[in-house]
């Protein structure tokens, strides 16, 4: 039961001594029952609430109704007191916030014999771990890694890499238009890349000669997803631009390239082909890493390179005197300077190093697939 203030018939010490141990007691006995918030605010509220707490009632009914030459001894006596009952309710508190803490404390202790929660390490997708392996061994020799726009216009993507409009050989690239580009003129409107070559012209508008960069990223065209196609696939490119390159600078760099990449006992083979952007122009053939370029893996064929010893790799050339020329003005001039490209796709060398054999794979998200690379 709480306590109430009684109303004192004497003001003798004796009496007032005896009023206060009672009221002591009472203090002590609420303080101990209080378990909780709730409980601790009502506690409160009825030993220093203004309106009807105990201290409000020890003035008015100890200390107004002692007589006059009870009044010192009255004061002094209620001034003890309400320091007694403040120092009660502040302890009160600390063994409430103490309690929650210790009860905390407990909740978040945590046991240091149990196993841990191991988290889960992942890898570099065989796409990019492919393409950071082929970026390496350009930095070794000296090229720098340039990127570009996935959004280009018809200018980087064709025009300045010598694909002049309605030229035949840009239905060899069956390229996605971004729509509503009609109202532009032809060289201003807007696709997705379907190679990483503007970054080539971009460059070259950008640093003056001499110049060696590779560029890798993602790449847009036209084809229907099947094992070996997909609309989305990635690329890297190289170009070197100097003062007497010739062929023989372009060969020593890919055979290089490729016995870093696939061994140093493979074979480079070139074989005259056709790019708008490069004349001459040849196809690489690497000797097949797989089977050792016999055409065969034991008794059987040998699937990758058809049984025929060699793996079709790249595509490179010596720089088209006609693309220096949209860059003449950054130094590009085609009588003074010559250089070689060369290009190739990074999925496809990721499919033959890995012996995958669906392209569909790298970009379907299956963790059961990508988990094999780690």
């Amino acid at each position: 039961m709480a306590y109430t203030v009684p109303k004192l018939k004497e003001f003798s010490p004796a009496a007032l001594e005896k009023a206060a141990e009672k009221l002591l007691s009472a203090l002590e006995a609420e303080a101990s029952a209080v378990q909780d918030e709730a409980a601790y605010k009502t506690f409160r509220d009825h030993w220093m609430g203004r309106k009807n707490g105990v201290l409000t009632q020890l003035n008015d009914l100890w200390l107004k109704a002692a007589p006059k030459d009870a009044k010192r001894d009255a004061g002094q006596r209620v001034n003890q007191l309400k320091g007694r009952v403040e120092q009660a309710i502040d302890a009160t508190l600390q063994r409430l916030q103490g309690g929650a803490s210790d009860a905390r404390l407990a909740a978040e202790r945590v046991d240091i014999t149990l196993p841990g929660n191991q988290r889960k390490i992942g890898a570099e997708h065989p796409v990019i771990k492919t393409m950071h392996e082929i970026i390496s061994v350009f930095r070794n020799l000296g090229y720098s890694v340039e990127e570009g726009p996935v959004i280009e216009s018809d200018y980087y993507n064709f025009e300045a890499l010598n694909f002049p409009p309605n030229h035949p050989a840009r239905d060899t690239q069956d390229t996605l238009f971004i729509a509503n580009q009609d109202a532009k003129p032809a060289r201003e409107r807007l696709l997705l890349r379907t190679h990483t070559s503007p970054v080539q012209i971009r460059t070259m508008e950008k640093l003056a000669p001499p110049l060696r960069i590779v560029i890798p990223g993602k790449v847009h065209r036209n084809d229907p997803p099947d094992a070996s196609h997909s609309p989305m696939f990635h690329q890297i490119e190289g170009l070197a631009v100097d003062t007497d390159i010739t062929f023989g600078d372009l060969k020593g760099t890919i055979d290089h390239a490729m016995k870093a990449l696939f061994g140093s006992s493979v074979k480079t083979h070139f074989r005259p082909s056709f790019f708008p952007f490069t004349e001459p122009s040849a196809e690489v053939m690497v000797s097949c890493f797989i089977c050792g370029g016999s055409g065969k893996r034991g008794s059987e064929p040998c699937r990758p390179c058809k049984q025929s010893g060699w793996i079709e790799i790249l595509g490179c050339g010596m720089v088209d005197p006609n693309v220096f020329e949209f860059v003449k003005h950054n130094g590009y001039d085609p009588k003074k300077v010559s250089g070689f490209a060369f290009g190739m796709g990074i999925d496809r060398v990721a499919i033959l190093k890995y012996g995958v054999d669906d392209i569909q794979l790298f970009f379907q998200g299956d963790v059961r697939f990508l988990q094999q690379f780690r």
